[in-house]
């Protein structure tokens, strides 16, 4: 089944708009939008139909999708606009480039030409994201701003991202190590009772209010915290390395 989605990725529907005509015609999905969090629901995909089939094609798309958004939504100080147009750094949105990235980079052949290029962005992300883990080791919902509230699916995706980079080797264990365990212990305070997550962000669009990320809803239980939790905890407890 996922295999078919894999494949409607790439290929065009009938009623197709002018700009996913153009993004296919380009060799890119047509369901390319350069939001943030796209990359992540484009590229998961074609690197598990990858993993099972070992054509070529699914992982060379993997990655020139993936460098695609790098150019249009990469600042230069490592973290990601939520759209070309809309300049914050919100969290979770970075969450899904911080994942996406290190997913790809553990199963792309050593050859593949744009490795190189995914390996610099995603380095160049983590270490920015050391300078603004709070002292508790919780990321904000505006990455960049210390005042905004403390959000807990964004800081387990950095998390899992950094362990994956310590266990592959792409990341100094002294540093990152240390970075992701703080903020594992500081994950697990905010489980409730029933084992449910707490200051999830609720679903969020892109829009040009830097007021608008600030006050979204903060819910418990929800699968975008839940699900990284899971992640963070699969990867301690494994090697987490290569497919």
């Amino acid at each position: 089944m996922g295999l078919k989605y894999a494949d409607a990725q790439w290929e065009l529907p009938e009623n197709a708009k002018e700009s996913e005509i153009k993004w296919h015609n380009d060799g890119y999905s047509w369901q390319t939008r350069v939001w943030i969090d796209d990359m992540f629901m484009i590229t998961t995909l074609q690197a598990q139909a990858y993993l099972v089939t070992e054509d070529k094609k699914y992982i060379d798309r993997t990655a020139r999708e993936m460098v695609l958004y790098l150019d249009r939504i990469q600042r230069v100080n490592g973290l990601f606009y939520h759209t070309p147009d809309v300049p914050f750094f919100w969290g979770r949105g970075n969450g899904w480039m911080a994942v996406g990235m290190a997913e790809v980079l553990r199963i792309l052949p050593k050859n593949n030409p744009d490795k190189g290029r995914i390996e610099e962005a995603y380095k160049k992300m983590m270490n920015t994201l050391i300078g603004y883990q709070d002292r508790d080791g919780m990321w904000g919902q505006i990455i960049d701003d210390p005042s905004s509230w403390r959000e807990t699916s964004s800081t387990a995706m950095f998390t899992y991202a950094m362990i994956v980079g310590v266990k592959n080797g792409w990341l100094d264990k002294k540093t990152y190590g240390a970075a992701a365990r703080k903020a594992w212990l500081s994950l697990l305070t905010y489980l409730n009772e029933d084992s449910n997550i707490q200051n999830v962000c609720e679903g969020t669009g892109a829009k040009n209010s830097y007021q608008y990320y600030l006050d979204r809803r903060r819910i418990t239980g929800d699968l975008h915290g839940q699900a990284p939790l899971l992640w963070c905890a699969y990867a301690l407890s494994s090697d987490a390395q290569g497919k």
